[in-house]
């Protein structure tokens, strides 16, 4: 695949995952504020129904920040190859008579 093919390709790939980062920054947000009323309802009812509910909530939010992270790492290593590429096309460029 040629430099100007493969930026083609990162530039879809990097629109992909800011999608699903940005998904996925909506789903950490709104589970955080799962987790503290789950952990309010804890507190209140100390129940262990409500501690387990806090618990599984606060799992899947460390999984969906997991996640999240993952997505935030992808974008930063595609966007490390695309910026690779560019200075590879700008010194060819630069290289022709």
């Amino acid at each position: 695949m040629n430099t100007s093919d493969r930026l083609s390709a990162l530039s879809s790939e990097i629109a992909e995952e800011q999608t699903q980062l940005r998904i996925l920054e909506e789903q950490v947000v709104f589970q955080q504020e799962v987790v503290e009323e789950a952990r309010i309802r804890a507190l209140v009812s100390e129940t262990p129904l409500a501690d387990r509910e806090q618990r599984e909530a606060a799992d899947d939010l460390r999984r969906l920040t997991r996640s999240r992270d993952e997505a935030a790492a992808r974008v930063a290593e595609l966007r490390g190859e695309q910026d690779s590429l560019l200075e590879r096309m700008f010194a060819e460029v630069h290289e022709t008579p």
